[in-house]
C-alpha cells in the first residue's frame, strides 16, 4: 500500500465560494504508508473581513490574518503536495469546492485527481460510532482533537481517522472485499483502486482469514452456538446466603436495605405463586432487587425467567451491567440473552438476494449494501440497533429484515445462520431471557409461539403496560403500509417483484401465470389509484372536521355506524372503501393463482427463485392483512373499541393513520394472562398515586388476584438534595393567551438559567410549545451565553441529544414525550429541572377521552379515577430526572400554578419524596437557589 494521500481542512468566511466566500486558514498533512510525512498549515488573508460568528466559531480574527499570505502565494505549495495524491477531507466537497475556486481565481488549473471523503467512509466502515462529526469520531477511536474548528488541528485529526480507516479496510477478508467491489462505484469516493490493491496482497496468501464464517460467498463473524447449561445436584441456596457471599469477597459492595427488601419480595412472590406490584426509588437498584431472587427460583424450578423492559435502553443497561456483575455474584453459571421482535434482525437470503439486484440503484441503498457486507463481519446479533442507518438506508432496512410472511424456515439455505431464530435457539437455553413489552403481549396474542414457555415474568417499566396491551391488540393502518407494499410488488413489469417473477418464467415453465402477470400489472395500478383517492378524501373530510383547530396534524374519533356520519362527505369515503375492498379481493385471487402455480413447481427453482417465490407471496398475505384492517377500521362496528383517524395538515394529501383500540384492557389481561402465569412481577419507579397502588390495579386487572404491594423508597436525601420551587407569578395559561404565556415563560427561564449557569432540562408537554418557547428563549439570549438543544427542533435521537448536552458547561436541553422518562444524566451535567406544565393528557387523545367516556357512564368521575392518576405518574417521572445518585443536587421548578392552587396539585405534591416545597415570586426564589448553590 503505497498510496500518497494529502488530507486538507479550510477554515473560510462562509459557506459559499461562488458567492465570494473566502478561506481563512489551511491545513494539509500527508500520509503514507499509514503514517503521517509531512505537514503544512498556514493563515490566508482573505482580504475581507471575518464575520462575527465565524470568528466565534473557530477562534480565527482580522488580526491573525491580517500579515498572513494571501491564497497565491500558498497554492504552488499545495499543488505540489497534491500532485499524484488522493484529495482527502471531511466533507470532501466543501473543501474541495473552496480550494477549486481560489485555484481558479489565481490563474491555477485545478485539482483533477481522486477524492476520499472521510464522513462517508466512517459511515461505511464505523457502523457502531454514535456519529460522523469530527469531533464524534475522535472521541468514538480516542483520537486527540485539541482545536476543533481550527485547520491544522481538524487535518491532523482527519489524517489520523484516515489511517483508522483504510487499517479497518486491510483487515476485511477478502470476500467481502470482492462483494463490496460493485457497489464502491456509486460512492463519492474513489475507493477501487485502493481496494484491488488490498485485494491483491490478500490474495498473494491464499488463505482464508481466521474468525469469520465463509457461506455462499458472504462472510460472517463466527459464532460459537449457545449450549444448555448441565444441571448439577447442588441446592440453590437462598438469595440472603448469596448477598452474604458476594459481600463478603467483594469490599466496594454496598449494602441498600430497600434492595434487599425487594429480594425478600419477588422471593416470596414466585415461591407464594402470587403476582406483585412493587414500586423502586430511583437507586433502590430495582435490576438487581429482582434478577437474584429471579434468577435462583428459575434455576431451583428448571424453568426460564422473563424479564421485560419498555426500552431497549433499559435491555442493553440488563445485558451491559447487571447480567455481568450477576456473573460474578452467583454460584453457578447461568446463560442470560436478549430477544426482540423478528424486524429488528437481518434476513441473509432477503441480503443475498439483494447483493445481485441492480433495479434499485441509488446511492443510499449501494451503501447500505456495502454496510451491511461490513458489519456481518461484526455482529453476532444481527440487529438493526446496531447501526446507525440514514432515512434512505432505513426505507431498504424494510425490504431485507426478517419477517414472518417471507420466511422459508427449514427450507431456507441461511436457516442454521439466520439471526432471529439463532436468537430464539438462544432463547430456549437462557435462564433468563430479557424481552421487551412488545414482543411480550405479541407472543400473549400469537398464543405463545415466540417465547420459551414460562411461569414467572418480571414486568419492569410497568407503568407502560396499559398502552402497550392497548396497541397490541387494537388496529392500526395507514396510506404509506399500502404504498410500500404495492411498490414491493410493483406497479409495472418493469421493477419490483413482479419484474422478478417475469425474469423466473424465463427459467422455469409456468405457461399459465403469464397472462395472470399481465392481469395484474393493469389492475395494480388501478388498486393504487383508488386507494389515493380514498385516503385523500379521509384526509380532507378531517380538516374539514377540523377547521380552524388544526395544527400540524388533526385527530377525529368516529364510529362506522354511527349517525352523525350519514354526510354526504362521509357516505362518499364509505363507498370509495367498497370500491377499494372489492379490488383488493380481485387481486388478491390474481396473486394467490400466481403464488400457488409458481409453488407448484418450486422443485423446478433454485434458492434464489424459491426467495422470489416466497417474497412474493410474504407481500400479498401483507396486503391482504392490511386491506382485512382497512375494511374493519371503516365499515365494522367495534362495541368496546375507540376509532380514530389522524392526519398531517402539512404532510402529503394521502397521510391519513387510521386506529382502533380496546377502550379497556384489565379484563382481557386478567383473564389471558395473570391467570395463566404463576407470578408476574411488575415493578418501576412510578406506579403509586398517593402511596396506593388502587389505580393500576384497576387499569391492569389485578384486583382479584390480590397481589402483593410494596413501595420501597429512594435511599436519596431529597430535603437535601433538591430545592422544589412554584414560582407564584406565572401566569395561568387559561388567563392569558398562549403567546403572552410563552413569552412570560421563556423569560422566566432565561432568569432561572442565570444562576444555574445552564445544565438545565426543560420539559413540555406539547410540541408547539417547547418549538414557539424555545424560539423566543434564542431571540431572548445572546449567540454565546447558552448552547440549546431541542427534541424536534435539532436533528438526532434522545440518545444523541442528551449525549451532546452533556458535553457542554452552560446546556439546556428543551424536550417533551420521551424525555419524561429513561433518560440518565447523573452529576453536574444536570443541575435544573423545569416543568412548564402538568402533564395532563391532552383531552383530544380519542383513548383517553373513549376511556373518560365509559368511566363516567359506569358512576365513575373521569378526572379523578383517569386523568389524574395519568398526570402524577407522568409527574413522577419526570421529577426523577433529576436526582440518580447520592451526590446529585438541584432544583426543581414547575411553572405551572395549578399545582398549589387547585385542590387536586396536593395529589401531586403528596405522590413525591419528601421535599420541602417553596413558593413565591420567582426573584425571591432565586435569590434563595443562589445561596444554596454558593453552599454547593
Amino acid at each position: 500500500m503505497n498510496n500518497r494521500y494529502v488530507v486538507i481542512d479550510v477554515e473560510t468566511t462562509g459557506n459559499a465560494p461562488a458567492k465570494g466566500d473566502r478561506i481563512i486558514q489551511i491545513g494539509a498533512v500527508v500520509v503514507e504508508n499509514h503514517e503521517i510525512v509531512q505537514r503544512f498549515s498556514s493563515f490566508v488573508n482573505p482580504e475581507v473581513a471575518i464575520p462575527p460568528f465565524i470568528e466565534q466559531l473557530t477562534g480565527i480574527d482580522d488580526s491573525m490574518v491580517q500579515d498572513a499570505p494571501l491564497f497565491e502565494e500558498v497554492a504552488p505549495t499545495l499543488l505540489t503536495m497534491l500532485e499524484g495524491a488522493y484529495f482527502v477531507a471531511h466533507n470532501v466537497l466543501f473543501d474541495l469546492n473552496f480550494l477549486q475556486e481560489e485555484f481558479q481565481r489565481c490563474g491555477y488549473a485545478t485539482f483533477q485527481g481522486p477524492l476520499l471523503d472521510t464522513v462517508e467512509l466512517a459511515r461505511l466502515l464505523f457502523l457502531q460510532a454514535d456519529g460522523y462529526q469530527l469531533n464524534q469520531l475522535a472521541d468514538y477511536l480516542g483520537i486527540v482533537h485539541e482545536n476543533p474548528h481550527q485547520a491544522d488541528s481538524d487535518a491532523e485529526v482527519t489524517a489520523h481517522l484516515l489511517i483508522s480507516l483504510i487499517q479497518k479496510l486491510v483487515t476485511l477478508p477478502l470476500v467481502t472485499l470482492q462483494r463490496l467491489q460493485p457497489f464502491l462505484t456509486k460512492m463519492q469516493s474513489s475507493l477501487e483502486e485502493i481496494v484491488s490493491d488490498i485485494m491483491a496482497e490478500k490474495a498473494k496468501t491464499h488463505h482464508e482469514e481466521r474468525g469469520f464464517d465463509y457461506y455462499r460467498n458472504v462472510a460472517l463473524k463466527a459464532y460459537e452456538p449457545l449450549q444448555r447449561i448441565e444441571e448439577d445436584d447442588e441446592p440453590v441456596p437462598p438469595h440472603q446466603d448469596v448477598l452474604q457471599a458476594y459481600a463478603t469477597n467483594m469490599a466496594y459492595y454496598e449494602k441498600r436495605s430497600a434492595q434487599e427488601e425487594m429480594m425478600d419480595l419477588v422471593s416470596e412472590a414466585m415461591n407464594d405463586h402470587r403476582h406483585a406490584i412493587i414500586e423502586a426509588g430511583t437507586g433502590v437498584g430495582k435490576s438487581l432487587g429482582y434478577l437474584i431472587p429471579a434468577l435462583l427460583y428459575g434455576k431451583k424450578e428448571g424453568r426460564p425467567i422473563i424479564v421485560s423492559t419498555h426500552t431497549i435502553q433499559l435491555q442493553q443497561q440488563l445485558l451491559e451491567r447487571d447480567i455481568p456483575l450477576l456473573h460474578e455474584m452467583m454460584p453457578f453459571d447461568f446463560h442470560a440473552t436478549v430477544l426482540k421482535g423478528r424486524n429488528h434482525y437481518l434476513c441473509l437470503r432477503k441480503f443475498e438476494q439483494s447483493l445481485d439486484d441492480r433495479s434499485d440503484d441509488n446511492y443510499d441503498t449501494n451503501l447500505t449494501k456495502a454496510q451491511l457486507l461490513i458489519w456481518l463481519t461484526e455482529t453476532e446479533q444481527g440487529d438493526v440497533e446496531e447501526l446507525s442507518l440514514s432515512s434512505g438506508g432505513k426505507i431498504f432496512w424494510h425490504q431485507v429484515k426478517s419477517d414472518a410472511n417471507s420466511c422459508l424456515n427449514h427450507r431456507c439455505p441461511w436457516f442454521s445462520r439466520c439471526f432471529y431464530h439463532r436468537k430464539r435457539r438462544e432463547a430456549q437455553v437462557s435462564d433468563i431471557v430479557i424481552t421487551n413489552h412488545a414482543l411480550l403481549f405479541t407472543d400473549v396474542k400469537n398464543d405463545a409461539q415466540l417465547l420459551p414457555a414460562y411461569k414467572e415474568v418480571i414486568i419492569d417499566e410497568a407503568h407502560h403496560v396499559e398502552e402497550v396491551v392497548s396497541d397490541h391488540f387494537g388496529v392500526q393502518t395507514d396510506y404509506f403500509q399500502f404504498a410500500r407494499l404495492l411498490e414491493r410488488l410493483g406497479l409495472d413489469p418493469e421493477n419490483g417483484l413482479l419484474e422478478k417473477l417475469y425474469s423466473l418464467l424465463e427459467d422455469v415453465d409456468v405457461p399459465e401465470v403469464l397472462p395472470l402477470l399481465e392481469k395484474l400489472c393493469k389492475e395494480l395500478p388501478a388498486l393504487k389509484m383508488e386507494i389515493d383517492d380514498l385516503f385523500r378524501s379521509l384526509r380532507s373530510y378531517v380538516i374539514a372536521k377540523n377547521k380552524g383547530t388544526m395544527n400540524d396534524f388533526g385527530r377525529l374519533s368516529y364510529r362506522p355506524q354511527a349517525s352523525d356520519l350519514a354526510s354526504t362527505h362521509w357516505q362518499a369515503i364509505v363507498e370509495m372503501g367498497q370500491r377499494v375492498r372489492f379490488a383488493s379481493k380481485d387481486s388478491n385471487t390474481l396473486l394467490k393463482k400466481v403464488t400457488k402455480a409458481l409453488q407448484d413447481r418450486e422443485e423446478h427453482m433454485n434458492t434464489y427463485q424459491q426467495g422470489v417465490v416466497t417474497d412474493f407471496e410474504g407481500v400479498r398475505a401483507k396486503l391482504e392483512e392490511e386491506y382485512k384492517g382497512l375494511f374493519y377500521l371503516l365499515h365494522i362496528e367495534h362495541e368496546d373499541e375507540v376509532t380514530w383517524i389522524e392526519v398531517e395538515a402539512k404532510g402529503a394529501k394521502n397521510a391519513v393513520y387510521l386506529f382502533s383500540k380496546p377502550i379497556s384492557i384489565h379484563d382481557l389481561l386478567a383473564d389471558e394472562y395473570f391467570a395463566k402465569k404463576n407470578s408476574v412481577i411488575l415493578t418501576s419507579a412510578t406506579l403509586s398515586i398517593k402511596s396506593s397502588f388502587q389505580y393500576v390495579m384497576e387499569r391492569l386487572g389485578l384486583l382479584d388476584f390480590g397481589p402483593i404491594t410494596a413501595g420501597l423508597p429512594s435511599p436519596f436525601n431529597y430535603k437535601e438534595q433538591v430545592k422544589f420551587m412554584v414560582p407564584t407569578d406565572v401566569p395561568l395559561i387559561n388567563q392569558v393567551d398562549q403567546g403572552a404565556f410563552i413569552r412570560d415563560i421563556a423569560e422566566k427561564l432565561h432568569q432561572i438559567a442565570h444562576v444555574t449557569k445552564g445544565r438545565m432540562l426543560v420539559l413540555f408537554t406539547s410540541n408547539d410549545m417547547l418549538r414557539q418557547t424555545y424560539q423566543r428563549f434564542k431571540e431572548r439570549t445572546g449567540n454565546d451565553e447558552f448552547v440549546l438543544f431541542a427534541q424536534g427542533v435539532d436533528s438526532g435521537s434522545r440518545a444523541r441529544l442528551t449525549k451532546n448536552f452533556k458535553k457542554f458547561e452552560q446546556a439546556i436541553l428543551f424536550g417533551t414525550s420521551s424525555f419524561w422518562e429513561g433518560i440518565d444524566i447523573p452529576g453536574d451535567d444536570l443541575s435544573c429541572l423545569v416543568i412548564v406544565r402538568l402533564p395532563f393528557t391532552p383531552p383530544d387523545s380519542p383513548i383517553t377521552a373513549a376511556r373518560g367516556e365509559k368511566l363516567r357512564q359506569e358512576g365513575g368521575n373521569p378526572f379523578m379515577e383517569l386523568a389524574l392518576p395519568q398526570a402524577i405518574i407522568r409527574f413522577k417521572q419526570g421529577f426523577g430526572r433529576l436526582v440518580r445518585s447520592k451526590r446529585d443536587r438541584g432544583v426543581v421548578f414547575v411553572l405551572d400554578r395549578r399545582i398549589i392552587d387547585t385542590r387536586y396539585g396536593s395529589a401531586f405534591i403528596q405522590s413525591l419524596p419528601a421535599v420541602p416545597l417553596q413558593k413565591e415570586k420567582l426573584p425571591v426564589l432565586l435569590d434563595d437557589l443562589k445561596t444554596w448553590l454558593a453552599h454547593k
